[in-house]
Parts: structure tokens; sequence; C-alpha cells
């Protein structure tokens, strides 16, 4: 696969975009970019959460780890299936009696000002490096297959590709989102059921053969109760998916910009249970997909990449599949990646538009003005941050996604837990000092946790420990008497 004919599918993928963005978000106001002016069917937004929840980091990333992981990830995907039940039937009926742009306004109104402040700082600083981890791994796969082979530097690929998420997002935000992403689904699961097919052609399996396979491997293991100290045992990988799925979905701006741009919170609840059930599925298949390309290159004699992120696109480029497969696998990449960087760029956008600088009392020409300036800013620092990152990774990306996560989605989880089950007043002033202390607290914790808890290694439900501290911390800080 030569670097004219990726570039070729890339800009053939884009003018396609380009059209439905354009056609949706001609005439859409800062009400169509924020909340898609509450007008989206929700069987429209299921299918197309589909694309926004797997990003190019789950196409890449995910069908490498089955070496290590084994299906394990399934278990965490049960939690996140668990965890949309629980945002679609406590958040989005709070979230549309309240009538918010941003969901992080429901902390102005629960404790304060600076409690608001501190989540949309922390959703920030989240969704940026989440949003540029996942993109960094597009960057890397472009690096390889078309940049790299012209002696090009990574900073002109950073430039290439984050511009080309800001300008299919610059006029319609959510609007245009909505509709892009829904072509996006159908890419991304076209193209690994497609991908399967020929890889299976490639080893000579009819349908019966192709489950055997996959069931006979011991990269297809799913469940794991034996070890606590394991990564992968089971009540941490589902605890950890059902808390990190209310984090990443329901308190994510990101996300749930989508789900509120509905017609009522029925059709927002029946959206989310569809595309969290549906979720399972997909994953499934890129795990399938991951035993797939182990068994191929064993099969062929293929050398496997030191890291697992590079198997895939590494098989895809050496010519061992039919052309149509690497068009396939170019195609699903962008439209899983560009779905999960516009969205963020999207979210990042309207939370620090609304949030951080605030429109109250503004025009609709000066608000319009204004998130046009911060949608090129927001731009710029993802880029900054892609390049910055790609001198620091050492990690699976996947691993690196739900690591950050786990620290700066923990103070969010727990500012909403505290505020939807304690009622009594807290001291708002003090609330970002909590939120600073808890991921500092996790972190001595994860570094000490196999010394001072005899072997016990933390992994993703960190998380959970993250939003406990900041509960507790909100304990501490409850008004008694005379400071009511």
């Amino acid at each position: 696969m030569t670097p004219v004919v990726v570039l070729i599918t890339i800009f053939a993928y884009f003018i396609v975009l380009f059209s439905i963005s354009y056609a949706v978000g001609r005439r859409a106001d800062s009400q169509g970019f924020f909340v898609g002016n509450r007008r989206s069917p929700w069987f429209v937004v299921a299918f197309a959460m589909i694309g926004s929840m797997i990003s190019g980091v789950t196409f890449i990333s995910v069908p490498g780890m089955v070496a290590a992981s084994g299906f394990s990830y399934l278990q965490m995907v049960l939690g996140f299936v668990v965890g949309q039940l629980l945002i679609a039937y406590v958040l989005v009926p709070l979230f549309y009696r309240m009538n918010v742009v941003s969901i992080y306004e429901y902390l102005e109104t629960r404790f304060g000002i600076a409690s608001y402040r501190t989540g949309a700082w922390f959703f920030f600083i989240s969704k940026m490096l989440g949003a540029a981890v996942r993109l960094f791994l597009v960057c890397v796969v472009l690096q390889l297959l078309v940049f790299e082979p012209l002696h090009l530097p990574f900073v002109l690929n950073v430039v290439f590709t984050v511009g080309l998420v800001w300008l299919y997002t610059f006029r319609g935000g959510v609007k245009s989102l909505i509709w892009t992403d829904t072509l996006k689904t159908v890419c991304l699961v076209v193209s690994v059921v497609l991908c399967i097919y020929y890889i299976a052609r490639g080893l000579h399996l009819d349908l019966g053969g192709l489950w055997q396979t996959i069931r006979g491997s011991e990269m297809s293991q799913m469940f794991f109760f034996d070890d606590v100290n394991d990564k992968r045992y089971f009540f941490k990988q589902f605890l950890a998916g059902v808390f990190t799925v209310i984090a990443m979905n329901g308190l994510d701006q990101d996300m749930m910009q989508r789900n509120l741009s509905c017609r009522n919170s029925r059709d927002s609840q029946k959206n989310m249970i569809t595309s969290g059930i549906a979720q399972f599925f997909v994953n499934a298949l890129f795990l399938m997909l991951g035993v797939l390309l182990y068994v191929y290159a064993s099969a062929y004699g293929i050398a496997i990449p030191a890291k697992s992120d590079e198997l895939f696109p590494w098989i895809a480029k050496q010519g061992y599949f039919p052309g149509i497969v690497g068009i396939l696998f170019v195609v699903g990449l962008i439209s899983s990646a560009y779905s999960a960087a516009g969205s963020a760029l999207t979210a990042l956008t309207t939370s620090f538009t609304v949030d951080i600088l605030g429109v109250k009392g503004k025009s609709e020409e000066q608000v319009s003005h204004l998130r046009k300036r911060v949608h090129i800013g927001m731009a710029v620092v993802m880029g900054v941050v892609i390049f910055i990152f790609n001198v620091l990774n050492n990690t699976s990306v996947i691993d690196a996604v739900y690591t950050l996560a786990s620290y700066t989605y923990g103070p969010i989880l727990g500012l909403f837990a505290f505020g939807l089950s304690v009622k009594t007043p807290v001291r708002d002033r003090y609330i970002p000092l909590v939120a600073i202390v808890s991921p500092i607290l996790c972190f001595i914790l994860d570094r000490h946790s196999q010394e001072w808890f005899g072997g016990y290694s933390f992994s993703y439900e960190l998380l959970i420990l993250n939003a406990l501290f900041t509960y507790i911390g909100l304990l501490l800080l409850i008004r008694r008497g005379k400071d009511k």
C-alpha cells in the first residue's frame, strides 16, 4: 500500500465528510453548534454513538492487546453497559430538567462557582489529554504509511491531521457531528467485518473454522477470577468499566453533548441503552480480529512488532493481504479516529466558551465570534499536546487513555456523586484543593501498592479510589451550625 493510495483514500473520505458537514451545518447557530438545537432523532444518535465511543485507539490498540490480555477487555465493556444504564436513568433526566448547555452548570447550582470552574477545568485537561492521545495514534500510523516514506517530519503530520479535524467541525459543531458520525459508524463496522472476512479467507477458513480458530485460541479467554492481584481480574475490570463510562461518558461534555441533542430525556435514554449494548458486540469484533491477526502472522512467518499497537498497521502495510484490506484499514482508522477527535474538539470549544469564558449576557454575534476563536485555539493546543506525547510515549495507547482518565476524571465523578447523594451545603471555595489532592494521593498509592498491600497492583479501578477521596474530602467541607 503506497503513500499515494493512502492519501487518495483519506481525501476521498473527507470529500464525502465535508459535504455532509456543510449540508447539515451551514445554517447552524450557537445552539446548533452546542446541542444540535435538541432536534436529533434518537435512533440516529444511537447509531452515531457507536462510532463516537469506539475511537482509532480501539481500531488499532484493541486487536493488538489480545496477546497480553486475551478477551479480558470485554469484562470492562460489560461494565460499560451497566454504566450506560445508570447514566440513562440518573443523569439524563437531571440534565434535561435543568436544560443545561454544559453539564458542569449543575455543579454551580449545587455547590457554587468554584466547583463549576473546577469541573470545567478538569474536563478540559481530561479531554484534551485523552483526545490528543487518541489522535496521536492516528499520527503514528500516518507517519508509518505516508510521511516517513515521503521523508516528511512528524510535526507536519500533526498539522495535517489536526487541520482536517478543525475544518470539518468548524461550522456545524454537534449538529454536523451527529450526521458525520453516522457515516463513520458505517465505515467502521463495515471495515472491521470485511477485514475479518479477508483474513479468514487468507487462512482458508470457512465460518465454522473461523469460530473454532478464535474459540480454540488461548488469547480468547474472557473471564479472569483466579488472582486478585492480576490487572485482568474480573471485578477490577468490571467495576472500573462501570465507573469509567459514567465518568468518560455521563460526566463528559463531549459525549453528553450528543445525548442532549435528542428531543427529550426519554429519547436520550433509548439512544444510550441501544448504543451501550451495540458497543459490546463491536468491541468483540475487534478482539476477534486481533486473534486472527496473530494467527495470520504466525502462519505466514511475519515478524510481530515490539509494540502491540503497530500489529494491524504493520501487517496491512506489508502487502500480505489483498489491496482492499489496506484501504479498508485506512478507512476504518480515519473514520473512527477523526470521529473521536472531532467530537472532542467541539466539546472542548463548548466547555471553554460556556464554562470558563462565559457567554451569559452576550449576543449571538458575540458568542459566535468568541466560539470561533476558541475553536482555533483548541486545535492549536491539541496539536502541541500530540507532539509532546510523541516525545514521551512508552506504553500502549489504550492503556494510556484509561490511566489518564483514572487521574483526571476521578474528581469530576466524586463531585457529581456527592452532589446527587448528599444535599448538605459545603464550603465551595475549598473544593479545588480537594480535587487536586485526590489524584496526588492516588498517584502515591499506585506507586507503593505492591509494597504496602501485599503485591496488589492497581488497574483502572484507581478511578473509583480517586472519586472516593474526593467524596471524603467534600464530607470534610460540609457546613455545620452557623456556617450553613
